[in-house]
């Protein structure tokens, strides 16, 4: 982790062990394999293997008896992302897709679930995006109605990852409308195996990642299977957010610091016009702005996890920051990357070529960047 988790106060010793255990984890178990893309169904297989193997899927899945450790999230997706993108999403989805679970499944769904996917015997989803259903969460159109002892759910899910290898997915629909004619969400743990629910298509995107579209055709799920209670859907889905979006300003992080790396690197050994292009002045400059771009995003990043892992109550604010900070700044410094690599960094499948395809998803998933100010702005004049 560089010299970061030193000078800065947000971490104990537990969270500076993990940082340098993981270190050796991801070199030995991750680099060598991110390497090689893969199709992306049976990469992401081999990686909730390993990380279970290696204990890391605990500080992702939650128990209720005791909070997540949101730094330790954040340090695990930052070095998984430094090495593969495929590798941090494995890991965080069992977080996502068993979060709301965690905090309100009845116990014996509850056990049942988290248990397998902390082990990796389960591969979990989250299941809330919809084709007229993105941002505007309030425009979902998936239902589900009560008949005796189950919930039939009609319905697709679209862009949800970890579509057609999930064992199960965390699924948000509406069980009612409020009297100002919003849903009301309900939230229901679904097996993949149960008959009605099918894979539309497998979607393909610009960087490797398994993602679909998820139909529910009259889906009969146990009433068991409710999380929470009707009408608690939405606040278990914000409230995985709240827990999980500073994270992903941390994988930005975890590929910001990669592209710097890479960029040292090149540009150290590198020569132009008779001198390394380190020795450029505007080289020079583009390393600065990165490196300052990357201290400020991991600062953010940090703040939010601590404040989190602190007991605060909300940190809507300072995660919204966290991650519309460092999605963009990571942007910005893989493209410099990019530009101080030249033409060698537009080859397939080169460091600097894969994490400018990987980075661009992050500014979109987990609400855009323009809905993150929206959200920064309405808490800073709700205080």
């Amino acid at each position: 982790m560089d010299q970061f988790i030193e000078q800065t106060p947000f971490f104990t010793p537990g969270h500076r062990s993990l940082a340098t255990s993981l270190g050796g984890f991801v070199d030995r178990e991750i680099e060598p394999r991110s390497i090689e893309e893969r199709d992306a169904d049976e990469r992401t297989r081999e990686y909730v293997t390993l990380l279970a193997s290696a204990g890391v899927l605990r500080y992702a899945v939650a128990t209720p008896d005791k909070p997540l450790d949101v730094r330790a999230l954040c340090l695990i997706r930052e070095a998984l992302a430094y090495s593969s993108s495929l590798a941090d999403s494995a890991f965080v989805m069992q977080g996502l897709g068993t979060y709301a679970i965690a905090q309100a499944a009845p116990d014996h769904v509850r056990d049942f679930w988290l248990g397998r996917a902390t082990d990796g015997k389960a591969i979990a989803a989250f299941a809330l995006t919809e084709p007229e259903a993105g941002s505007d969460v309030a425009a979902i159109q998936t239902t589900a109605q009560r008949d005796g002892d189950a919930y039939v759910i009609n319905g697709n899910k679209r862009f949800i990852s970890n579509a057609g290898i999930a064992d199960f997915y965390t699924v948000f629909a509406r069980t009612n409308t409020r009297a100002d004619g919003r849903p009301e969400l309900s939230a229901f743990v679904v097996s993949a195996k149960i008959p009605g629910l099918s894979i539309v298509e497998r979607t393909a995107l610009m960087a490797p990642h398994p993602i679909g579209e998820i139909k529910f055709a009259g889906c009969r799920v146990p009433a068991e299977d409710m999380v929470g209670a009707e009408g608690d859907g939405f606040r278990l889905a914000m409230q995985t957010m709240d827990v999980f979006r500073a994270s992903v300003g941390a994988a930005a992080c975890g590929m910001a610091r990669r592209a710097l790396d890479e960029a040292l690197r090149y540009a150290g050994a590198r020569k132009q016009f008779g001198k390394l292009l380190a020795e450029h002045q505007l080289v020079q400059e583009k390393l600065a702005d990165m490196v300052t771009d990357l201290d400020a995003a991991r600062l953010l990043v940090y703040r939010a996890a601590y404040l989190k892992d602190s007991g605060a109550e909300r940190v809507t604010r300072e995660a919204s920051e966290a991650k519309l900070f460092a999605t963009e700044a990571a942007g910005r410094i893989i493209d410099q990357a990019m530009q101080i690599h030249g033409a060698t960094g537009l080859l397939r499948g080169s460091v600097v070529e894969r994490l400018y395809r990987d980075v661009r998803a992050l500014r979109i998933y987990e609400g855009t960047s323009e809905i993150q100010k929206l959200v920064i702005a309405g808490q800073l004049l709700k205080d």
